[in-house]
């Protein structure tokens, strides 16, 4: 009995040494002539929600000729990019298909076909630039106008390595 009032009265103990709040139990209600203890009147205080400003709008996007073709305008890289998947892609699967390497397709009317492939595409491209639409409007998910950017990127490099393999092979690559 002795052993468990120490170990009892131990947490207890501990608690008096650092109090950080009191409280008082009453088991009775006041009768009439004792005293009322009363709690001061306080208001609950309400955190205070911090709602975001609204996004700015997004600025529109230049529609003038000059600024969507520009050096560093959303144009020219992404239609470069995009005539380039399109060109190893092709080049790949004629080379595949038939044999011939990039010189020998395009001698064979590459030429005519990339011409048409390339206004097609350029007019494509361009269409939504001129009516204001940003790139980065329409790319979610995995398809970003970043990700299409390294695709055309890449590309470009696969389409200069190709011709240059050929070149230095003097064959066909595969």
């Amino acid at each position: 009995m002795a052993a468990s009032s120490i170990f009892m009265a131990t947490p207890i103990t501990l608690l008096k040494k650092t109090p950080t709040f009191s409280v008082k139990c009453m088991s009775q209600t006041p009768q009439s002539g004792e005293p009322e203890v009363s709690k001061p009147a306080t208001t609950p205080t309400l955190p205070q929600i911090n709602i975001p400003p609204p996004p700015p709008p997004a600025p529109k996007v230049s529609t003038k000729f000059s600024d969507v073709l520009a050096f560093s305008g959303p144009a020219p890289e992404r239609i470069n990019g995009r005539l380039a998947m399109i060109g190893f892609v092709s080049a790949m699967a004629v080379e595949l298909s038939s044999g011939q390497d990039v010189f020998t397709q395009i001698g064979n009317g590459g030429v005519a076909v990339f011409v048409g492939t390339s206004v097609v595409l350029t007019l494509a491209s361009l269409v939504p630039l001129f009516k204001g639409v940003s790139v980065q409007s329409k790319s979610s998910g995995l398809m970003t106008s970043d990700a299409e950017l390294w695709n055309g990127r890449v590309a470009m490099l696969g389409l200069v390595a190709l011709a240059f393999t050929e070149y230095v092979k003097g064959s066909a690559l595969v």
